[in-house]
């Protein structure tokens, strides 16, 4: 098997002979000449991204003021950073919003920013001590200003996303986008053959060390990532590197309408093709990277996988779902992926950027899992089972009939073959007679919002906050009538919850 080492590589990039590729043009390379052939006429390839990173944030170092404060908490442009680590220490969030300007400004902002060589207002308060007596201090900072800036990611660069798409009748404002309702489009993010974690996917070269390219500085891996899920193919990265020398084209603050503030990342890492393993991995076409589409209109541990598709397939503008062609929409920017990735190819063939291989591996079977709570009260906890429903063909004065004798408010209405038509409640009932309307196919409502006999209770108590009901059905797969929940039955198993607490407490 052919190989070579990094340091050979690393004499190629000094000496100026070092052949680089992007990781887009591998493929082709390694289809036309093969992989040993490969190794041969490539040394390295660069990777790229430039994406959404929420999990990203900023290590700060003021400087002492004269007189000095211990700083107990701290806004920059009035976004608060924490400031429970040292004295003039703190680590700005790029999700955390802004107090004043909610989801229209916040930490990602803040830190663009500041990259930008704008200036910032920053103000803390203290309790005050002896040693650091002030307790309010206001002033305008610039980046040049700060002792230190470390910009300290503790998840980026996902080696694939999920593709999210809607169910429900209503649009879903979530950190994958706006997504539309009844499927009517699909969110995804991610380089495909361009990202960095699709090209070494064991690890094999990315790993604690390894030097990359980070917002336009040189900056490294310093760990797995949070939420690290290499086992299902979901391996991500802790990176670190100067905010003073990176680039504003390649740092830049965004906001997911009516969801939040993150930060838009560009990193790229050189990947060595030290042998023909390396080559063949690097060779990944958009057409082999495969990832899952999913119903986000489903409580998280639910969610439905519709169907596997490629990021070809995503990246052609529109994937088949459930018979029907939905639009598709990329999160991430693949012209600036391109542009980390020449940046990065640049840097190296000019070189300035030489390579390292990590001082030790990340791990590749790791698996994330779900936070420890209680366990939470689902819709079959409390849902009415003995349901009264009425036939769509009913006329009002029956339904009026059944209200009376059920004592029922809300009362689902069934079709011909049995399954949810509509509802009908007690208001409609008055409303009608008011109107004199006579069928119940006239005043019924036809888009129900109903709940899944597993769905989260919390989720439940969200639709009937949003929509102002007090009740809905429960349905099966087959959208067959099961069950009612009410505001009645949940406020019953609160009381009861709260009054086991308090024994438990006693």
């Amino acid at each position: 098997m052919k190989k070579k080492s990094i340091e050979e590589i690393n004499e190629r990039i000094e000496d100026g002979s070092v052949r680089v590729v992007t990781a887009d043009k591998m493929s082709d390379i390694v289809n036309e000449l093969g992989a040993e052939k490969a190794v041969t006429e490539v040394d390295v390839v660069t990777t790229g991204t430039f994406g959404p990173m929420c999990s990203s944030g900023v290590f700060i170092n003021f400087g002492h003021a004269d007189p000095p404060i211990k700083m107990q908490r701290v806004w920059l442009n009035d976004v608060e950073a924490y400031a429970g680590i040292a004295a003039v220490d703190a680590y700005l969030g790029a999700t955390q919003l802004s107090e004043e300007k909610g989801l229209d400004y916040g930490g990602g902002y803040v830190i663009e920013d500041l990259v930008a060589g704008k200036q910032v207002e920053m103000r803390a308060t203290s309790y005050g001590t002896d040693c650091y007596p002030r307790k309010e201090l206001e002033t305008t900072i610039t980046l040049e200003d700060l002792n230190y800036a470390l910009m300290v990611n503790p998840r980026n660069a996902y080696q694939r996303y999920v593709a999210a798409v809607n169910s429900t009748d209503r649009t879903l404002y979530t950190y994958m986008g706006t997504l539309l309702p009844d499927y009517q489009n699909a969110n995804y993010s991610g380089a495909a053959a361009l990202s960095p974690l699709s090209n070494d996917p064991d690890f094999e070269t990315i790993g604690l060390g390894t030097r990359i390219f980070f917002c336009g500085a040189k900056g490294y891996v310093i760990g797995m990532g949070t939420q690290h899920n290499p086992a299902n193919r979901f391996g991500t990265l802790m990176v670190s590197g100067n905010l003073k020398e990176m680039n504003q084209d390649f740092v830049k603050g965004g906001t997911f309408h009516r969801y939040g503030v993150t930060l838009f990342v560009g990193i790229g890492i050189p990947i060595p093709i030290l042998n023909e393993r390396m080559a063949k991995k690097t060779a990944i076409s958009d057409a082999g990277i495969v990832t899952e589409i999913v119903d986000y209109g489903v409580g998280r541990r639910e969610r439905p996988v519709l169907r596997k598709v490629t990021y070809e397939e995503l990246k052609s503008g529109a994937i088949e779902l459930e018979g029907k062609d939905v639009p598709t929409s990329p999160l991430s920017s693949f012209f600036m992926a391109h542009r980390v990735a020449d940046e990065l190819k640049n840097r190296i063939e000019q070189g300035e950027f030489p390579l390292s291989l990590p001082v030790d591996r990340l791990p590749t079977d790791t698996v994330v899992k779900p936070m420890k709570q209680p366990e939470l009260p689902l819709v079959k906890d409390v849902m009415i089972r003995e349901v009264n429903t009425i036939s769509d063909d009913a006329s009002i004065a029956d339904a009026a009939k059944l209200i009376m004798e059920s004592g029922s408010t809300h009362i689902p209405v069934i079709s011909e073959d049995g399954r949810l038509a509509g509802i009908v409640t007690a208001w409609d009932i008055s409303r009608a007679v008011a109107r004199r309307h006579e069928e119940l196919a006239e005043i019924m409502t036809r888009k129900v919002i109903t709940a899944g006999l597993y769905e989260p209770l919390e989720l439940v108590i969200r639709k009937m906050d949003r929509s102002n009901i007090s009740a809905l059905p429960v349905i099966d797969d087959r959208n067959n009538v099961i069950g009612m929940v009410s505001t009645d039955e949940i406020s019953k198993l609160i009381r009861k919850r709260k009054k086991w607490m308090w024994k438990v407490r006693i």
